[in-house]
Formats: C-alpha cells, sequence, structure tokens
C-alpha cells in the first residue's frame, strides 16, 4: 500500500496576511514527513519530523512563535501516538524546549509513563540531553504585538506501507491562558488518537471544547462504527458544536490510506501528500494539489 501523511497548522481565523505563509509551511511540513516515508520511515518518524517543522516555524503557534500566556511567557503542550502498539507519549507546561513533540516521543520510549509536566518534563529533558534554551528564544516580535488575539495548534497523521498509523499533535495553547492551563492537544482521545484497527487523528481548535466531546476518540468510534473518515469527522465536529458550541478541526487517515481533513472554524491550513500529489488548502470546501517533489 502506499503511504499518505496528511498536517494541520490549526483550524481559526487566519487573517489574510498570514494565509500565505500558513500555505507554504504545511505544504513544506506535509512534504518533509513524506520524504520520511518515502525512504522508509515508519509513520511515527513522519508525524514527528512534520511536526517537528511546525514548530520550527514562526507562523505557527507551536514552539518558535507559541502564544504567550498571562504571564507573557510560553507554555508547551505535545503529544505522539504509535497505532501500532497504543504506546504514547505527552508533556504539558514545557517552557524551554524547542521541540516538545521530541520530547513527548521520549517520554513515550524512555520512560514508563505517558504524560510529565512542567518542571517534571524539563528535568526529564535536561537528563536525556535535550538541550534548553532561553525561553525568550521561543518569542517572537509579531507574538509580542499580537497578545491579544488568538491562533492555534499543528499536528500531523500518517500511515505508512506498513499499515502503521500515528499522530503527532504540538501547541502554544490560546493567548493570555491562566499559567499552568492545558488544554487537549497533550490529552489521548482529545488532542490526537492513534489505533492501526480504525486510524490516526489529531485535533485542533477550542481546547476545552475538544476535551469535553475526546473528539479525537469520538471521530474513530464512527470509524469504526463504518463511517468514512470524512463522514465521522463531520459529524464529530457537527456534534461538538451543537453540544458544547465549539468550533475546530481534524485531520484522520485510515490504516487503507483514507484520509480527510475537516473544519468548521473560518480556516485550517492543512496539506495532505497521497500517492505523488501534495493537496492543500486554507478556505472551506478547498481542496488544491501540485505534484509532490521530494
Amino acid at each position: 500500500m502506499s503511504a499518505v501523511l496528511v498536517v494541520h497548522g490549526g483550524a481559526w481565523s487566519i487573517p489574510d496576511e498570514m494565509a500565505p505563509a500558513s500555505v507554504d509551511g504545511v505544504k513544506a511540513a506535509a512534504r518533509h514527513g513524506s520524504s520520511v516515508l518515502k525512504s522508509g520511515g515508519s509513520a511515527l518518524d513522519a508525524v514527528e519530523a512534520a511536526v517537528r517543522a511546525l514548530e520550527d516555524n514562526p507562523t505557527f503557534n507551536a514552539g518558535y512563535g507559541a502564544t504567550l500566556n498571562i504571564d507573557g511567557e510560553v507554555e508547551l503542550d505535545a503529544i505522539i501516538m504509535d497505532g501500532r502498539t497504543l504506546a504514547s507519549g505527552a508533556v504539558s507546561c514545557v517552557k524551554n524546549i524547542a521541540n516538545p513533540v521530541s520530547l513527548a516521543r521520549a517520554v513515550m520510549e524512555k520512560t514508563s509513563h505517558v504524560m510529565l509536566t512542567g518542571k517534571g518534563a524539563n528535568q526529564f529533558a535536561e537528563s536525556i540531553g535535550i538541550n534548553a534554551i532561553p525561553t525568550d528564544k521561543l518569542v517572537t516580535e509579531y507574538e509580542k504585538k499580537e497578545w491579544e488575539k488568538a491562533h492555534d495548534t499543528v499536528g500531523a497523521v500518517a500511515v505508512d506501507c506498513a499499515g502503521n498509523v500515528a499522530c503527532a499533535t504540538s501547541t502554544g495553547g490560546i493567548r493570555n491562558k491562566m499559567v499552568g492551563r492545558v488544554g487537549d492537544s497533550p490529552v489521548i482521545g482529545c488532542g490526537g488518537y492513534a489505533d492501526n484497527s480504525s486510524g490516526a487523528v489529531s485535533c485542533t481548535g477550542h481546547g476545552e471544547s475538544i476535551l469535553k466531546v475526546t473528539l479525537a476518540r469520538l471521530i474513530l468510534s464512527h470509524v469504526e462504527q463504518g463511517k468514512s473518515v470524512a463522514d465521522a469527522s463531520r459529524l464529530s465536529l457537527q456534534y461538538m458544536g451543537d453540544r458544547v458550541q465549539g468550533a475546530g478541526g481534524t485531520i484522520v487517515v485510515s490504516p487503507s490510506g483514507q484520509w480527510a481533513a475537516t473544519f468548521t472554524t473560518e480556516r485550517m491550513a492543512w496539506a495532505a501528500a497521497a500517492d505523488g500529489v501534495l493537496w492543500f488548502g486554507i478556505n472551506p470546501e478547498e481542496r488544491l494539489n501540485e505534484k509532490l517533489s521530494q
């Protein structure tokens, strides 16, 4: 079977001046993750690589360029999950790690735990040689100026040639959040979920709403009942809107390579690499494509 990778750069009211950079960023991350799959890497390797590319891009709210909390500090959350084994790792409220998705993978592979938070996560990072950086190195001038506005999360899902699926999600959270606030992104079944029996999901949007409906797991429960990944996404987002008045977006891939990028916000930057084609969009119903160049 052919491998597929899908990424998102957050579902929110992306302003026109940020739209081109958002689309370029998700396209570049999708190409990067796809090249990992093409060279024989696992779905887990691919989603980590794609999300690292998004964390390093100041256009997005993850890693470098993340939003600031009420104290003007960066606090980062991330999750990664292996659909083959259901192994997962997450970190929350991490302050000075450039790529929290990689720290989340280390939690998964090097500890007996699933999630580490705050000081403990940073201590663990130091113990395994992940370099800490000054917190202000993650803060961009744009973010200082835009402190009063809001934007969102990044994520990736993939299926590799062996049929294994994986997901990863990373975020700086919402602007002006309370110190210590944790949203959906690092929580299994909410910000992400991966299971070879059904598929992989990464979610974005209003974190508190996503938490209340366990959005990622809700989508896969619809898939398990025979719905397509697109219908499962649409139904779950509609339920979240009806039940808790929350908006958001999702990317989903099935073990057979079926994929979808769906959102109920004004915009969501997304890109998918499948069968030699790079699909992408940012506006509702937009589905553009170009040849996938490695």
